[in-house]
């Protein structure tokens, strides 16, 4: 069976060290084995007082990050490079082993083109310094895919799976999102099998970012293609209750979603593992 984990801000807003302290423990409370942290200001983070309660709470950490304006890999690599290693820092500090999320371009931002060769290829020569760095540290890395309408560099699991095979780092892995491949892919089945040899993680959200199984993702097949892929990572419940200022204008969420964080968490998580058992993960 998979570990099941959910992003802190089904509860919070924002990682701060009382709030995220709070949101530790309501993952645990829930029955979740790890909250994916939301690492966006890695200089904030008190990686000290979360690494206790994380210990008290009993359970693990991941963290994701969104490169913060100004440092837009594929034009300011050496920016990027510099936030992600203090991610890492943060990340090794608080016990944590998995750094994920959008981890090679600036979450909305859009040149009006796809992306090109040099783009790419910065991408591939910065992320495999991390990945270097990230493996001093014991930690691995996950390159999500997101949609068109937040970001023209990586829009299917195939194009990202291109960049980490070239990069050849077995630290570096692909982080797949439901929500993201609900508007890109053709199905869910094929693209997860077919990405099965770099699939790490796995983002389980509901085409409206609300309560799992309410929306119209055909969850049938993206557990079908995750049995298909022989698939052992963590799956992680996403969904943001109150719109976070760093993220908000990227991803869109202007309005409360339809349930409460109880409710989100709860029924997300009996979702995940009933279909994980229908499907013999």
């Amino acid at each position: 069976m998979p570990g099941y984990g959910a992003h802190a801000f089904l509860w919070i807003d924002e990682w701060t060290t009382e709030k995220g302290n709070r949101a530790i423990h309501a993952a645990a409370d829930a029955g979740f084995d790890l909250i994916e942290i939301a690492l966006l200001r890695p200089h904030e983070f008190d990686a000290a007082a979360h690494k206790k309660e994380l210990r008290a709470a009993g359970i693990s950490a991941t963290a994701s990050i969104a490169l913060p304006k100004g440092a837009h890999m594929p034009e300011q690599p050496q920016q990027a490079k510099r936030y992600l290693l203090a991610a890492l820092d943060k990340l090794e500090a608080v016990g944590g082993t998995y750094l994920c999320g959008p981890l090679g371009f600036e979450v909305g931002r859009l040149s009006g083109k796809p992306p090109t060769a040099d783009e790419r290829q910065v991408v591939i020569d910065t992320l495999g310094e991390v990945a270097v760095e990230a493996k001093k540290r014991g930690i691995s890395l996950g390159l999500e895919v997101l949609n068109r309408y937040e970001t023209y560099m990586y829009n299917t699991l195939a194009d990202a799976r291109r960049t980490i095979k070239a990069i050849g780092a077995d630290n570096l892995t692909l982080h797949a999102d439901t929500y993201h491949m609900n508007i890109e892919e053709e199905g869910f089945r094929r693209p997860l099998v077919e990405a099965a040899d770099v699939l790490g993680y796995v983002h389980i959200s509901e085409s409206h970012r609300g309560l799992v199984g309410s929306g119209t993702i055909n969850w049938d097949e993206v557990f079908q293609g995750l049995a298909e892929a022989h698939y052992t990572g963590p799956l992680v419940l996403e969904s943001f209750v109150v719109p976070n200022e760093d993220l908000a204008a990227a991803t869109c969420i202007w309005r409360p979603l339809n349930a409460t964080s109880e409710q989100l968490a709860r029924q997300g998580l009996q979702f995940m593992r009933a279909a994980s058992a229908r499907f013999k993960l």
